[in-house]
């Protein structure tokens, strides 16, 4: 799913999910009124982590290639290789916790631009022209955009998968979190919801949702001035 290939997490992905039917991806963006922030990446499968622990044992499920920490590890550091090259990417960390099967990686942004320079390095890697995600922050009016862009070869690269591996995506999950030290007075995403606290915004779809394009993560917010 090239959805996440942006950041590399597809390498996670392919790697673990083929492996069990429940995962979730969070990606949570705190921004400050400035335009700096943090962004971190988690890949959850903490509901499924006896399945996974017994499979860890193994070595191939379904056709592939049952991954070793050494894989894992491999991964995460490949990710974390790639923010350093990125211009305004700093304080970079990655956590692998191999009791609940959670791994993520998070960094700092000086300005919400690097996130979407780096991201477009490896998209254009990819040898495609067009962005994927973008992110867009104006701090003099307190106006955040979430710019998503769907392509058919997500869905291709589903289809070619055999029917057992399809089944990996049923219960999988991609959530969206942005925060930000003002509250928030209107989001155009009905798919969301605000927090209680008027600072955060969030947003869960199905993987199926996602691969079909019926899952729409396009937003607007503007804060509080």
């Amino acid at each position: 799913m090239k959805i996440f290939t942006y950041l590399k997490f597809c390498l996670l992905i392919t790697l673990i999910s083929t492996t069990t039917s429940c995962f979730e991806i969070i990606e949570e963006v705190d921004l400050k009124s400035d335009g700096s922030g943090t962004m971190a990446y988690t890949l959850n499968m903490s509901k499924s982590k006896a399945k996974l622990a017994s499979i860890m044992l193994l070595d191939s499920v379904n056709g592939f290639k049952v991954p070793s920490r050494e894989d894992i590890q491999n991964g995460l550091d490949d990710i974390v290789l790639e923010l350093k090259k990125a211009e305004g990417i700093t304080n970079i960390k990655k956590t692998a916790d191999y009791d609940n099967f959670v791994f993520s990686v998070k960094c700092d942004f000086k300005k919400i631009d690097n996130i979407n320079k780096m991201t477009n390095e490896v998209w254009s890697k990819q040898k495609n022209k067009t962005p994927l995600s973008s992110y867009f922050f104006d701090s003099s009016k307190g106006s955040f955009k979430r710019q998503y862009s769907y392509t058919g070869d997500v869905k291709k690269q589903y289809n070619r998968l055999k029917a057992e591996n399809k089944k990996v995506f049923d219960d999988a999950s991609y959530t969206v979190i942005y925060r930000f030290d003002k509250e928030i007075t209107s989001q155009n995403n009905q798919q969301a919801k605000v927090s209680k606290s008027k600072k955060a915004v969030m947003q869960r779809i199905s993987a199926i949702d996602i691969i079909n394009g019926k899952g729409d993560i396009n937003n607007q917010i503007q804060l509080k001035k």
